[in-house]
């Protein structure tokens, strides 16, 4: 007990807090349906954190054949979620479990972190051999592409990110991260051509002509800049956001919570939240520095990125300055599999923290 990070749980309390006051407002209206649920996920998530904290992570390190069994069963749920998923909004990629919904992608992402730093660790005085960069980014790849195939882009760009970072991070020669960007740019003309839906594409091209669709395809982030300007310095008051309470915000409780807590809270209160993320990155990070083998701190890292791009990337497709591509952001947003997969992911960095 002395072992665990509690000044990190404090944190993700405090956040979860945020999530769930702005949900308790939202719910007015209707019974309470996103808080109520939101709230049980959260104590599943806390529960869930403390029995990986208690549980021994080198099981992940030490025993290959788990390991890659949790990948493999990742991978089976994303080919299954596409041919028995429930397709909501014009992606599928949710199983249905009598209420409650779990996106197989957001265990994929956990998968993809422990699996990059078994292999890595391994080999990270080999990382100058292109094989090692092209071996792993095959596993990255397999779900990376059931991902798209969704369609989920966002998701597919948190997965590509994971497997950058920790390539980065592991040792690249100059001339291969060159040649990886260049395979990406092509990989991304291949993407927009065969794989994007129409949709996509037009939140693509609004987020760069946003006076293009102000009714149609730009009107969620319009609506969400609205509600963040108007909530100024200090903000209209917990429960008194106009753009949200009202309904002008669309989709208030997942993608765009973030503006409905700034309408509510204002630039301050927003700036606390982003001082609390970045606490939280921080105590990971902290934590993989301090870690005594490169499993554990390649696991901090590549966790530190999953967590630190969805942020960015909420945050400013809510503030207009990148593309909606439906990421949730940790902690805050509503949703069950995203939650629990996070808690699950800071149970493990307990774990390592309290094995040191």
């Amino acid at each position: 007990m002395r072992k665990i990070d509690w000044f990190l749980v404090a944190v993700v309390g405090i956040i979860s807090g945020f999530s769930l006051t702005a949900l308790y407002y939202l719910g007015l209206d209707n019974n309470f349906f996103y808080f109520k649920k939101q709230l049980l996920y959260a104590a599943i998530g806390f529960f869930l954190m403390a029995v990986a904290s208690f549980s021994d992570y080198q099981i992940f390190r030490n025993y290959s054949l788990f390991l890659l069994v949790f990948y493999g069963v990742a991978i089976l749920l994303l080919a299954g979620v596409l041919f028995a998923g429930e397709n909501i909004r014009g992606t599928v990629g949710w199983f249905d479990f009598g209420g409650f919904n779990f996106a197989p992608v957001e265990l994929a992402k956990l998968a993809i972190v422990l699996l990059l730093a078994k292999y890595f660790s391994l080999r990270h005085v080999e990382m100058y051999h292109l094989r090692h960069i092209v071996a792993s980014g095959i596993y990255v790849g397999i779900p990376a592409l059931l991902v798209l195939l969704q369609p989920d882009l966002g998701s597919a760009i948190i997965l590509i990110a994971v497997w950058a970072g920790m390539v980065i991070m592991s040792g690249i020669r100059l001339r291969h991260l060159l040649i990886l960007l260049l395979i990406g740019a092509i990989l991304g003309g291949i993407m927009w051509v065969s794989f994007l839906k129409e949709y996509q594409k037009n939140r693509i091209l609004t987020f760069l002509s946003p006076q293009k669709d102000p009714l149609g395809a730009s009107y969620n982030v319009r609506q969400s800049v609205i509600a963040i300007g108007s909530g100024g310095l200090w903000g209209k008051g917990i429960g008194k956001g106009t753009q949200s309470s009202l309904g002008f915000l669309p989709e208030g409780h997942t993608d765009f919570i973030f503006a409905v807590i700034a309408e509510q809270v204002g630039f301050i209160g927003v700036l606390f939240l982003l001082i609390l993320f970045m606490l939280l990155i921080y105590r990971i990070l902290k934590t993989g520095w301090q870690a005594n083998n490169n499993f554990s701190r390649l696991f901090c890292v590549g966790f530190s990125i999953i967590l630190f791009s969805q942020i960015v990337i909420n945050v400013g497709m809510n503030m207009g300055l990148l593309p909606v591509v439906g990421i949730p952001l940790p902690f805050l947003s509503y949703g069950g599999s995203a939650a629990m997969i996070n808690f699950l992911g800071l149970g493990i960095l307990q774990s390592i923290r309290a094995h040191n």
